[in-house]
């Protein structure tokens, strides 16, 4: 076992240097900044370690496939090169696109989703061809895209397209965390996403209020939507919502028993005042309870003092998260027969960016050992395995059409500020993301 010491100190500087240069690259997908000369950066770093890349166009940036390495094992990894915007740019403790270390922390746009990840990895697997004298023990094949922070629109089609050349033993996904205390954490899964607008609207012009009296509001028509989703304890009550979910294997359960606390961290942290479900409910629900959630409700008027107006229209963003396996376009349709028969057939539902399918590998599949095992020797703490995260991501794609197991772990922290301002990674976990891509890819390869 090796040790971030003298044989990975050169790998993991020359990784943050990496890590540097990407950041300073404002990859913005929402925005479709400077995305074509991030993949060529990436394409860069990749041939340099003789991969060979292939770039093809997507519908908002370029997917990368890169393949190297000869062995018994063939892993696909899969990380993403475009960011979240940086608003709002005043919150930021320093330049956003500018790598910055303080104290034990690197803070930058990226520096943790997902350039961190990627860069973690590249130096680990540098060093384990310096290991092996220059030649790679397995077979690597990497997918990057730039549209993960707009819903990987283009991937699924891809995934589909490609499936014989990105055909794999394993997927190491493109992230996970490490505890305040040390321990990593790692998902097998991911939960399903949809996104959409309701809309309602009763009149061409907002109205005085005095009309109320004869004229319906749309706000209220909106809010008894919203209140008809879910009950007190956040259980969906759309009927047919529940009727397609994977009951959890044995396995699923015994990880969630082993998981400790009761989420008090993340209680705490935000100062939560209004929980849902028991306590010893919490891994249980985030790892397999399908939720609505109310994003933002908006109309009318919202200013300083009173408006005396009935508002012509409104709208409320909802977003479902999924477990397997439910259908997100089969949600949309049950959300539609809920609506018409609450009598709310004249909400509009706009369905949002790309819908992403639950996935869910099998805890007991060696592949998902193999990096638990390691993760432990790696880190010196038993890790937490996790069926599934409570988040989303194009994670289906892979195992329905390259089918094979994934695992997602990497170098995030529980205030890395992911999407936020200030975004950040520890200098330790970075360090020991190294020390782990060696240590799983030499496994992999030894079988």
């Amino acid at each position: 076992m090796t040790s971030p010491g003298s044989d990975l100190s050169a790998h993991i500087q020359r990784g943050l240097n990496d890590l540097r240069d990407l950041v300073a690259l404002q990859s913005v997908s929402a925005q479709g900044r400077m995305l074509s000369e991030t993949a060529d950066a990436v394409q860069l770093l990749l041939e340099a370690e003789g991969f060979r890349v292939t770039m093809h166009p997507g519908q908002v940036a370029p997917v990368l496939v890169a393949e190297a390495g000869e062995g018994p094992f063939t892993l696909l990894i899969y990380n993403h090169y475009d960011v979240q915007p940086e608003d709002p740019a005043d919150l930021w403790e320093s330049p956003p696109f500018e790598l910055t270390e303080r104290g034990d922390r690197l803070y930058g746009r990226g520096a943790s989703d997902d350039k961190g990840e990627f860069v973690s990895r590249l130096a680990g697997l540098r060093a384990l061809r310096e290991r092996h004298g220059g030649a790679l023990p397995l077979k690597v094949k990497w997918l990057l895209e730039g549209e993960e922070e707009v819903g990987s629109p283009s991937l699924e089609g891809f995934v589909q397209e490609h499936a014989a050349e990105l055909k794999a033993d394993g997927v190491w996904w493109e992230f996970g965390s490490i505890t305040p205390e040390g321990r990593p954490v790692l998902y097998a899964g991911l939960k399903g996403i949809v996104c959409v607008e309701l809309r309602c609207r009763v009149a061409a012009s907002d109205l005085h209020s005095s009309t109320g009296a004869v004229v319906d509001n749309p706000l209220y028509r909106l809010a008894r939507a919203v209140a008809s989703l879910r009950d007190e304890d956040g259980t969906v009550t759309i009927p047919g919502f529940h009727d397609d979910i994977r009951p959890e294997s044995p396995a699923d359960l015994d990880a969630i028993a082993a998981l400790p606390g009761d989420g008090e961290a993340l209680m705490d942290g935000y100062g939560v005042t209004r929980r849902l479900g028991a306590p010893q409910d919490f891994h249980h629900h985030m790892n397999f309870k399908p939720v609505v959630n109310v994003n933002g409700f908006h109309g009318g008027y919202g200013g300083q003092g009173s408006k005396t107006v009935l508002p012509e229209g409104g709208m409320v963003k909802l977003d479902f998260r999924l477990v397997p396996d439910q259908d997100p376009a089969k949600v949309v349709r049950l959300l539609r027969a809920h609506l018409d028969a609450q009598g709310l057939d004249d909400i509009e539902i706009v369905e949002l960016e790309s819908h992403q399918h639950p996935s869910r590998s099998d805890l007991s599949s060696p592949f998902v050992q193999t990096a638990a095992r390691v993760a432990e020797q790696v880190h010196g703490h038993a890790p937490l395995l996790h069926p599934s995260s409570g988040g989303s991501g194009p994670m289906h794609p892979f195992m329905q059409h390259v089918g094979a197991p994934v695992i997602a772990m990497g170098i995030g922290n529980p205030t890395g500020r992911v999407h936020a301002p200030n975004e950040n990674i520890l200098r330790r976990d970075f360090e020991k993301g190294v020390e782990f891509a060696v240590e799983f890819m030499d496994a992999l390869a030894r079988g």
